[in-house]
């Protein structure tokens, strides 16, 4: 029942029979054996078929929210009991949002350094498909904002907070400034990141605060794509202070203090709201309470 459970939970996921069947690791065939025999068992349709999956029937999304508990369950009793046998182990999943991904090694590199049998991934995520990543069980946790869009009901810990700096390459517009304006950033040409990005909207919202509309000439969900871009000297970019401080040690790019307001936010860990946590949840909460708050 368990096998079964997982496979339509990946299959609502995945809205694809081939890409579910790939993802669990088994032929299409057997996927969608595995469906008509937990239809059968359960005595509900739960899946509209056609030529192609159509999406779930009512009873469908309601066993999706009694599966996703379930096999959460399991899977914590599992990693639980690998604990007992071998010591804390097992596979992490972690969302980080992009522009956190320059500190995330701040919590996962001691961590795995004091656990090293237990397999991290660290996966960029907009923080919408972070959360949708943890309810769906896709993301053990996440790294994302804590204080600007509501999050529901998951742990959180916050990590640091993140200031934010204008960056420019040497001998462009407002290079010269020891601190310019969120108005002042307005009026050059942009790279930021894209709209799907809380990051982006976190600036909109300062650049709007200061009466500026902007329309960048480079999008990107690459924090690396728009540092590449400022290096050129053609655009600059609002960046987080630290992402910002790593890119100015050899010169090549000057980072400037935006103020009026000099805004902040506070950025921070994850999780499904679960009494008891896995193991390794938990140990990795215990570190980033640690480790937090900077």
């Amino acid at each position: 029942m368990i096998d079964k459970l997982e496979m339509f939970i990946a299959l609502a996921r995945e809205r694809h029979f081939g890409r579910a069947a790939e993802a669990c690791g088994v032929t299409q065939p057997s996927l969608s054996g595995a469906i008509r025999q937990l239809e059968e068992q359960l005595g509900v349709q739960l899946v509209f078929r056609g030529s192609r999956f159509q999406g779930l029937t009512p009873e469908g999304q309601r066993v999706l929210d009694r599966a996703l508990r379930i096999v959460g369950d399991v899977r914590d009793l599992r990693d639980e009991m690998r604990t007992v046998r071998s010591g804390l182990s097992g596979h992490l999943r972690l969302g980080v949002i992009p522009t956190a991904l320059p500190m995330v090694a701040d919590l996962t590199g001691p961590f795995t350094a004091r656990h090293p049998n237990v397999r991290v991934a660290i996966l960029s995520r907009t923080s919408a498909e972070i959360l949708s990543g943890i309810e769906s069980l896709e993301l053990e946790a996440g790294i994302t904002y804590l204080d600007n869009e509501p999050l529901g009901r998951v742990a959180q810990v916050p990590l640091y907070t993140e200031f934010y700096r204008f960056l420019c390459a040497p001998g462009t517009a407002l290079a010269a400034k020891a601190r310019v304006t969120w108005a002042e950033v307005a009026g050059v040409p942009l790279c930021l990141l894209t709209s799907d990005m809380q990051n982006r909207r976190i600036v909109n919202q300062h650049l709007a605060e200061a009466g500026a509309k902007v329309s960048p000439s480079i999008e990107s969900n690459s924090t690396i794509a728009l540092i590449s871009h400022v290096l050129t000297g053609q655009c600059a970019s609002v960046v987080p202070k630290r992402l910002a401080d790593m890119f100015v040690t050899d010169g090549r790019l000057i980072s400037i203090p935006i103020v009026e307001p000099e805004a902040e936010h506070t950025v921070g860990l994850i999780a499904a709201k679960r009494e008891p946590q896995t193991p390794v949840l938990h140990t990795l909460i215990e570190d980033a309470i640690r480790l937090g708050f900077r």
